[in-house]
């Protein structure tokens, strides 16, 4: 493995481009665009404010950021860098900011979500599609681009719209059978739409492209209910996780559950490998002792290492108790990812939030429980093949494969807290991002394949 230097960063904002040639990163107002391999600096741009959100087009030719205390969209064009564009909601304000699947349409979601304005880039029309409900995931593409679903909240009710994004016509309208909607995600291959409720209504809705309801799923009434959604990528599986600390997983076929994959604080089967990260302080030999040490020695000195061991089952794992009388409490499967292959699937139980549970897919088992020092801040799988990162807000990074973990730290002076991981689209490197730094990991390609 190989480490690039520290660059500076603010607000997480580092992506890969689609087609994996840049890097773009923001330092306050300025927009940097690197190339992804050599980390040279290809274009730099200049914002009228400090970027808040940047998103690619799907064909990277495009850059838009977002300055939403201004209520203002910046687009960039990579082919001709004296290009510009600025889009003004003016006093509607701006709270969230997208590209269409076709990358020349920009959604704009304007304050108190009274309206999504759609902006061409080609004709400069401008379309609005009215009433657009404020909640977590309220707007959904197709993976084909082809499909748009909209959340809408009109008298009281939920209703969702489906518009074609060539044309931006309505194709389907109706209302669901929710409380108080919550999101929305559609399966990869397209055809199915889910619809989740509010936790205090445990509803999970299946439609069809048509508006069809095709199935309706509720595991319990009155405790918390569905707090994380996740389509396996060949749309055979949909899994939920609940407040309740269980992964529900439902078949594609009948749409009823198949299994449900519980988190309890202790490993007790033979079946499952715990790995546990254990810190060491490294030997120094007292003989080349010098005063004043040298950096290099100094650092070491005060430097731990970390590793994994296997621990015998039974474990038990650091269990956190929810304070019940606060809002959103770190109780239930927050995060699910699955793998590229479906083979695995990645959980994490809020109430144990130092631990990651991989579960193979194939045998709907639990596989392996990775159990860190600190807190889970994130994982995400490779695109190409099984094998996740993980970061723990740590200068470190651990990554799992069906072949055994490892940890690696990443070299270099000062404190680097890893809190978000991206993998480049070709699997072959990873962007490492701190509240004010990043860095490029590159992996050898014997470790790539």
């Amino acid at each position: 493995m190989n480490f690039s230097e520290l660059f500076k960063l603010s607000g997480l904002l580092g992506r890969f481009s689609p087609d994996g040639k840049c890097l773009a990163s923001c330092i306050q107002h300025r927009l940097l665009v690197r190339d992804a391999s050599s980390l040279q600096i290809l274009h730099l741009y200049t914002c009228l404010d400090q970027i808040q959100y940047i998103e690619w087009s799907s064909d990277s030719l495009f850059i838009l950021c977002a300055m939403y205390k201004r209520g203002v969209v910046q687009v960039w064009s990579l082919e001709q860098p004296d290009w510009h564009c600025k889009i003004d909601e003016g006093s509607a304000g701006l709270v969230a900011s997208c590209w269409s699947p076709d990358g020349r349409h920009i959604l704009n979601t304007t304050e108190f979500h009274l309206r999504i304005t759609v902006w061409s880039l080609c004709t400069k029309s401008v379309s609005y599609i009215k009433y657009p409900k404020a909640c977590q995931q309220g707007v959904a593409f197709t993976k084909d681009g082809r499909y748009m679903a909209v959340v809408e909240r009109r008298d009281c009710k939920d209703f969702i719209s489906i518009f074609v994004c060539n044309n931006w016509q309505l194709l389907r309208h109706f209302d669901t059978e929710s409380q108080d909607l919550f999101g929305i995600e559609w399966a990869p291959n397209g055809c199915v739409l889910a619809a989740w409720d509010t936790c205090l209504e445990y509803k999970v809705l299946l439609y069809s492209l048509d508006g069809r309801l095709l199935s309706s799923y509720r595991a319990y009434e009155w405790p918390l209910g569905v707090k994380s959604i996740a389509w396996s990528p060949s749309s055979q599986f949909l899994a939920i996780g609940s407040f309740d600390e269980k992964v529900r997983i439902l078949n594609h076929v009948t749409w009823k559950k198949i299994t449900e994959l519980d988190h309890p604080a202790t490993i007790s089967s033979k079946n499952t490998i715990v790995y546990k990260e254990v810190e060491k302080s490294p030997t120094v030999d007292t003989e080349r002792l010098t005063f004043p040490p040298t950096r290099a020695l100094a650092s070491s000195l005060f430097s731990t290492q970390s590793k994994y061991e296997i621990s015998q089952v039974p474990v038990s794992l650091q269990y956190t108790k929810p304070v019940a009388d606060r809002a959103n409490p770190k109780v239930g499967v927050g995060m699910l990812a699955f793998s590229a292959d479906n083979c695995f699937l990645a959980t994490k139980n809020d109430n144990i939030p130092n631990a990651v549970w991989i579960w193979d897919i194939r045998k709907l088992k639990l596989s392996v429980v990775l159990e860190q020092l600190s807190s889970i801040q994130g994982f995400q799988w490779d695109p190409c093949q099984p094998r996740l990162a993980v970061c723990t807000g740590s200068s470190r990074v651990y990554l799992w494969s069906p072949a055994g973990c490892v940890v690696v730290q990443v070299p270099g002076e000062g404190d680097f807290q890893i809190t978000s991981i991206s993998w480049h689209p070709s699997g072959d490197s990873m962007l490492l991002l701190s509240k004010e730094n990043f860095c490029v990991c590159y992996l050898e390609r014997e470790e790539v394949k």
